[in-house]
């Protein structure tokens, strides 16, 4: 089975909340990255770290399929 045809196949139930999450966690690490407001160190650090594993969560999460 092809990458394209993995990702077009259908995905578990649970895949698809996991991959809901880390979009949502990804979305969340952005906003904080683009933030105006001058943020400390560390917390720019965790949001790109949260950034990095959402993406690849999400990643992940869509290429599952059943069976």
């Amino acid at each position: 089975m092809s990458l394209t045809e993995r990702a077009a196949a259908e995905t578990p139930p649970f895949f698809v909340k996991l991959r809901n999450v880390g979009l949502g966690l990804a979305a969340i690490s952005a906003a904080l990255l683009a933030s105006p407001v001058a943020l400390p160190a560390i917390v720019s650090t965790i949001a790109s770290y949260l950034g990095v594993a959402a993406s690849v969560a999400s990643a992940v999460a869509q290429v599952a399929v059943k069976g």
